[in-house]
């Protein structure tokens, strides 16, 4: 079998102004799909990115999608990047659909932006005392028995994500957060960041309900050009239906990283590429362990566009 390559979109984790606005003005590559952004949205991104200071604003999202995207043809261009396949765990699906031509661009703004208003409105009202909680290196079977004693006492909770071994995302109330985090230090592992609003859970039916009827209807969704690995189960995602439900299971059901990493193996990828703000899917062992993983990032980016470029020694000049 040949070796073949994937292209990883990265989900999204906090990408604040200050850590991607320098890029974004001095990337050009973002400054090609900006105009085309602030079309779509009929403002300017950059200014409200600017201004905002919720790590999960429409603006903040908006701005993840163009830099992951941006990230995505600069690795086509500039490091030769054909993928087979391609992958977009959690929100890294959206950069995925416009990829693979499942979507416009301009469509997947405005998706975009209504999907984080969407959120935030069903959030305030529903589950808002709900948040995510990522922890690794947790013993499952300690993990396991945790989770069985809060079911015991009456408390809801759900696995939102399995990224790695020992590596969960678990949706659980803000109320039990504290002990939780105690309890996993308990059981020698480690917490990590805290989503609020919280993510890919079956309790979130409610907002998959919501997105299916008030928004995807006026956005048509096409077979993708290259197959998707959807993020849920690693099923290959080829026609316009299956690309369409994957986008509407991220609200209500959890990512299975391993399973993903799984069939990219199966289908003989080697070499992934990771273009986005992130750390997180490219550095997990279950990555790292079964690919070379050629990261582009808007940090590293950054210092090569501004590295310093030696002055050429002086010819010299035949008297």
């Amino acid at each position: 079998m040949n070796e073949k390559t994937a292209l990883i979109f990265p989900g999204m984790g906090p990408s604040s102004f200050a850590a991607v606005g320098k890029f974004m003005v001095l990337d050009p590559y973002v400054r090609r799909l900006l105009p085309i952004a602030d079309a779509a949205l009929g403002y300017s991104l950059l200014d409200r990115f600017y201004e905002s200071e919720e790590e999960y604003s429409e603006y903040t999202q908006v701005a993840f999608l163009v830099n992951s995207l941006a990230l995505a043809h600069r690795a086509e261009e500039e490091l030769g990047m054909r993928p087979d396949y391609c992958v977009g765990p959690s929100f890294g699906q959206k950069a995925a659909a416009v990829w693979t031509g499942s979507l416009d661009f301009p469509d997947v703004v405005r998706m975009t932006a209504e999907l984080a208003r969407d959120e935030q409105e069903y959030f305030a009202t529903e589950h808002a005392d709900v948040v995510t909680h990522s922890v690794m290196r947790v013993p499952e079977h300690s993990l396991d028995e945790y989770l069985s004693q809060l079911a015991e006492q009456g408390h809801w909770y759900e696995i939102s994500g399995r990224l790695d071994e020992g590596f969960f995302m678990v949706s659980l109330s803000a109320r039990l957060l504290a002990d939780f985090k105690e309890s996993v230090s308990a059981m020698g592992g480690y917490s990590m960041a805290t989503m609020r609003p919280p993510v890919h859970a079956r309790a979130f039916h409610g907002l998959r309900r919501r997105a299916a009827d008030a928004v995807f209807p006026r956005y048509g969704v096409r077979a993708p050009e290259i197959p998707v690995i959807a993020d849920q189960d690693g099923r290959v995602v080829e026609t316009a239906e299956d690309m369409r439900g994957m986008l509407l299971d991220t609200f209500d059901v959890p990512i299975d990283w391993p399973a993903v990493v799984n069939s990219l193996v199966n289908l003989g990828v080697r070499t992934v590429f990771v273009t986005g703000p992130e750390n997180l899917f490219r550095r997990v062992q279950c990555t790292v362990r079964n690919f070379e993983v050629i990261a582009v990032d808007p940090k590293n980016t950054l210092k090569k566009m501004l590295r310093p470029v030696r002055p050429s020694s002086p010819r010299a000049v035949s008297p």
